[in-house]
C-alpha cells in the first residue's frame, strides 16, 4: 500500500467522492464540503482530488464531458450517462473477454483493461419525452 497523508481537507473529499452516488464533478465536490461546513478553496479541492487519484483511493472518469467526475468504486465496472440530463450510473455487466481479443486482433495491441462508456436516456428523461 502506498504511504498515505490524509489531511483534514484530502479525508473530507475523499469521504464527499465515497458517499456520492453521483459521480461528481470536482465544483460539486466543493458545493457538498460547503454543505458540509467546510470552507476550503477551490485549489485545495482540485489538489486533493489529483492526490486522492494518484493514490488510487478514487478514479478519475472522463466520461466525454467537460469536467471529470469521480468515483470512490473501484472494482472493475462500466459506466453509461445520459445524453439528455448527464446523469452518470455504473453499469456492473462486465465485458466478454471476446471484446479484448478482437480489440487485440484489430489493433495489435495487448489489452490490459477497458472501461466502455455507454451513452442512453434514463428513465426520468424518456418519461419527459
Amino acid at each position: 500500500m502506498k504511504s498515505l497523508n490524509l489531511t483534514t481537507q484530502r479525508r473530507a473529499v475523499y469521504e464527499v467522492v465515497r458517499n456520492s452516488n453521483d459521480h461528481p464533478t470536482a465544483a460539486e465536490v466543493m458545493n457538498r464540503l460547503v454543505e458540509r461546513g467546510h470552507n476550503f478553496a477551490y485549489g485545495t479541492v482540485y489538489n486533493s482530488l489529483r492526490y486522492l487519484t494518484d493514490k488510487e483511493m478514487i478514479r478519475e472518469l472522463k466520461l466525454g464531458e467537460a469536467a471529470s467526475r469521480y468515483d470512490a468504486k473501484l472494482d472493475d465496472h462500466q459506466h453509461i450517462i445520459c445524453e439528455v440530463c448527464g446523469r452518470v450510473d455504473e453499469v456492473m455487466t462486465q465485458i466478454p473477454d471476446a471484446w479484448s481479443a478482437e480489440v487485440a486482433k484489430e489493433t495489435g495491441y495487448h489489452v490490459h483493461h477497458a472501461h466502455v462508456v455507454f451513452g442512453g436516456v434514463c428513465a426520468q428523461c424518456h418519461q419527459k419525452k
